[in-house]
């Protein structure tokens, strides 16, 4: 039987383009820190990096890439629009292409569906919402410097709203979403499937602060597979059909996180993952001017 090959896994997008089943998460990255990380991820084999313009570390990013030497088109690139640019999404963009020193990018994300005012981060625009921003990310398509555009955070009720507007003709290719046993979301994620949405799962390895570690059934299946829980988690995700995107600066974890070809969970265990009693979302709504998730996705 030939060897699974979890880490050149990939998956097709609405565009036919194909987006790798593991990449390097740059949220909370250091920005000293970022750039030795990603020339290593790339190093190592990982062919997709995960940054934002609010996490500030873009030009590190962008470095990275380049100290790599790894050819541009090889690598998937996504980043985001901040929300306080929901106004200027072209310029947003040329920003965050400035800073990472790119000319286009792979994926290019609505990161909140909360158009916030830049003079005062605690009110939304009263003529605004991400509905107008999708509008006008619509229109970054034909110029050459993306290559999809999709959302973050959006549950159920924003699809919703945004799917049934006459300007949506083209679908988010993608909505990133936070994505563990203790989030499991089977409600958002079905939604999006059936809409031809494909998901990406960020937080995918909780964070240092989440039950998930102190969990009896994480802790067995990997002890019983010789396994990092982190490496469980993210086959969890991945064999269930999204792209996980686990952040580390640490040389070892960002190796560990990517040593995960050769073997697979049974269904038994994927279950058994499913089912975790704990909820605990790492990224909750209370920093916004709205409220954006409204408990529809389980």
């Amino acid at each position: 039987m030939a060897e699974i090959k979890n880490t050149s896994k990939t998956f097709t997008l609405a565009s036919g383009d194909k987006i790798p089943a593991i990449g390097l998460g740059t949220w909370q990255s250091p920005n000293d820190a970022t750039a030795k990380a990603v020339k290593h991820a790339l190093s190592v084999g990982y062919r997709y990096i995960d940054t934002a313009l609010a996490y500030g570390n873009e030009a590190e990013v962008g470095e990275g890439i380049r100290a790599s030497g790894v050819p541009r088109e090889q690598i998937w690139v996504t980043t985001k629009l901040d929300n306080t640019w929901h106004k200027r999404v072209a310029e947003g963009l040329d920003t965050s292409l400035k800073n990472l020193g790119l000319d286009y990018v792979d994926l290019y994300l609505m990161h909140w569906p909360s158009s916030t005012r830049p003079d005062d981060t605690k009110k939304h625009y009263d003529d605004w919402n991400f509905i107008d921003t999708w509008r006008e990310m619509q229109k970054l398509l034909g110029t050459g410097k993306v290559r999809n555009i999709g959302v973050s955070n959006f549950g159920i009720t924003n699809l919703e709203k945004l799917l049934n507007d006459p300007s949506c003709k083209i679908k988010p290719a993608v909505n990133q979403i936070e994505l563990h046993p203790n989030n499991p979301s089977p409600k958002l994620v079905a939604y999006c499937k059936e809409k031809g949405i494909h998901c990406t799962g960020y937080s995918c390895l909780g964070s240092t602060n989440s039950p998930l570690y102190k969990d009896q059934t994480l802790q067995s299946i990997a002890k019983a597979r010789g396994k990092t829980p982190q490496q469980v988690l993210l086959l969890w995700g991945i064999q269930q059909g999204w792209d996980v995107i686990p952040k580390s600066v640490t040389p070892e974890r960002i190796e560990s996180n990517f040593d995960i070809d050769g073997w697979e969970l049974t269904e038994e265990e994927i279950n058994r993952l499913n089912n975790l009693p704990d909820r605990f979302k790492v990224c909750k709504d209370d920093w916004l001017p709205v409220k954006v998730f409204f408990g529809d996705d389980e």
